[in-house]
């Protein structure tokens, strides 16, 4: 059974345990069932299957890639490739080195320790994992002041897993302690089609090709909100449509979302108009679009722009950033 540390304790609804049991159930539990990214899952059938063989723990192993592509699934794929437990966490609830100790030291042998969004680990408690890492040891330094003395603990072998949307926030250091390295890129739409087909078989959803790849379009390339949206879907049916998912009613769900047939949201049409409209094309910056659209910055640069830019609606320059002549015809600027 999978470990999760959570920091702090919280109390979970029985709405939010439903929910996150039927997440676990969408997501694969092997590399067989996982689809797309095949170089990806190439490389991780060497590097589990050599490790097996030899009886070690594997080695530590960083994903990257834009939220959504499957990170968490990958973790969770490769605890149950090693047969082992998967303890999960985030760097930012690691806030200082006693937590990341009490981590660490509860780790069994051959454990798959998985910190998300781990470029946001404290730069002190990151200096922690560098022997943990490396050494299987952890140094402690008890009491302060001239008394101050390091006691040096050995841990467990176990495997860092981390998971990054933002690979340049990681720093060198930490980054050449990973022997394992992959970035996950978007999904085309027959891949997502694929990846619908599973879960609408596992969701009992009645659903025909052509609904199918209404949504795979739709999806930004991205399983998870793929997934979102599948739902969203059937509940438009069951409420609106008497159960009955085809073509139209899939459209028309879609389209109260405001999800245009590029899969651009509200957020993304904002974000090319107002650079459009204010900006004369642009180039402008994040942090002024940001504050215009009263959206975070790095929210913007995380969700937003990287799939602009793959649409070949955005670019990102130098002095900022640009709509492109796409952007003005998706738009019906012209």
């Amino acid at each position: 059974m999978d470990r999760i540390m959570t920091k702090p304790p919280f109390v979970e609804s029985s709405w939010t345990k439903r929910d996150q049991k039927l997440e676990q159930t969408l997501r694969p539990q092997s590399l067989k069932d996982f689809v797309g990214q095949p170089a990806v899952k190439e490389k991780l059938e060497v590097f589990i299957g050599a490790a097996k063989q030899r009886g070690e723990a594997l080695g530590h192993s960083l994903f990257c890639g834009p939220p959504g592509l499957g990170k968490t699934t990958l973790a969770n794929i490769v605890a149950c490739e090693m047969g082992t437990s998967l303890i999960t966490t985030s760097g930012p609830t690691i806030e200082k080195p006693a937590d990341l100790a009490g981590i660490l030291t509860n780790l069994k042998e051959g454990d798959i320790l998985f910190i998300d969004e781990i470029h946001r680990l404290n730069k002190t408690v990151e200096e922690y994992l560098y022997p943990a890492m490396e050494d299987f040891t952890l140094d402690l330094l008890l009491d302060s002041g001239p008394q101050a003395r390091s006691v040096q603990v050995k841990l467990n072998p176990f495997t860092l897993v981390g998971a990054t949307t933002r690979m340049g926030l990681l720093s060198a250091p930490l980054r050449s302690r990973f022997g394992f390295n992959c970035r996950l890129n978007y999904y085309d739409s027959d891949i997502v089609s694929e990846i619908l087909s599973r879960s609408s078989s596992i969701l009992s959803v009645e659903i025909n090709s052509e609904s199918i790849f209404e949504i795979a379009r739709r999806a930004r390339g991205t399983p998870r909100i793929a997934n979102n949206l599948l739902k969203w879907v059937r509940d438009y049916a069951q409420m609106r449509n008497d159960n009955k998912l085809d073509k139209i009613a899939t459209r028309t769900a879609l389209e109260m979302l405001d999800i245009d047939f590029r899969g651009l949201d509200e957020m993304d049409k904002r974000m090319l108009e107002h650079i459009i409209d204010h900006h004369q094309g642009g180039p402008v910056g994040i942090s002024t679009i940001a504050t215009a659209l009263g959206e975070e910055a790095t929210t913007l640069e995380e969700v937003n722009e990287p799939f602009l830019i793959m649409q070949g609606l955005l670019k990102r320059t130098q002095r900022g950033r640009e709509a492109t002549k796409l952007a003005y015809q998706h738009l019906g600027k012209i």
